[in-house]
């Protein structure tokens, strides 16, 4: 078995820990029939959060460095990655990283505008930073918004987990996204070495893929997997 770095184990097992990933029948939104689901919003409590953006800035200094200003986190799941990972990244690398958001609703009063936190500046080098991306929709969204402050550089879009599957062709979500816009996509850990760590290995005293939920997953990558 291909060996990984430990925080990435680690980050395998708080997500078992907290019923982030799960296993069982589920329907994703592109209607897609998957026997894996990853939802970043079951970690709930103030320690939780911490661990999850102490993970998110292990990945993101590993492909994206600590040398730009802004962390930008789609509404809503966005919001808390993006300041818990920049609470982080300043505390684990010394590194004073904007976190910025959009508002689902144009605000006109106060603080007014579709932007909170940051804000954005021409020419600010920016990360996106999302929970798990299938078909692109958020950075879709996301790209005029970033645009729209200026000569922005998106330097790229960090994720929880790369689900390893097909996007809205024949490669992978992620890559789809790298190509269209330009930029590079990572992932604290993909769902290939998730399933190669757990694979009839005791997690907390308990196998959690077994044989006959290997088979599941196996045929699901038939359809939807891909290697791109």
């Amino acid at each position: 078995m291909e060996q990984i770095d430990r925080y990435k184990e680690e980050f395998i097992e708080f997500m078992i820990d907290c019923d982030v990933l799960k296993f069982g029948d589920f329907i994703t939104k592109s209607g897609r029939k998957t026997p894996f689901f990853i939802n970043t919003g079951s970690f709930k409590t103030g320690s939780q959060l911490k661990k999850l953006g102490e993970y998110y800035a292990k990945a993101i200094k590993e492909n994206f460095g600590t040398d730009f200003e802004v962390l930008f986190g789609p509404a809503y799941k966005g919001i808390p990655l993006s300041v818990s990972a920049c609470i982080s990244m300043s505390d684990m690398y010394g590194a004073d990283i904007k976190y910025c958001s959009n508002r689902k609703e144009i605000k006109n009063h106060g603080d007014k505008g579709i932007l909170l936190g940051g804000p954005v500046n021409d020419k600010d080098r920016v990360v996106i930073i999302e929970d798990v991306t299938t078909a692109g929709t958020s950075v879709e969204e996301t790209m005029p918004i970033l645009n729209a402050q200026g000569s922005v550089n998106v330097l790229g879009l960090i994720v929880s987990v790369d689900r390893c599957e097909k996007g809205r062709g024949e490669e992978s979500a992620l890559k789809e996204i790298s190509k269209k816009y330009n930029i590079k996509t990572a992932s604290i850990v993909s769902m290939r070495e998730v399933i190669n760590y757990l694979y009839n290995k005791p997690c907390n005293g308990r196998i959690i893929i077994d044989d006959k939920l290997k088979g599941l997953i196996d045929d699901y990558y038939k359809i939807y997997g891909t290697e791109n």
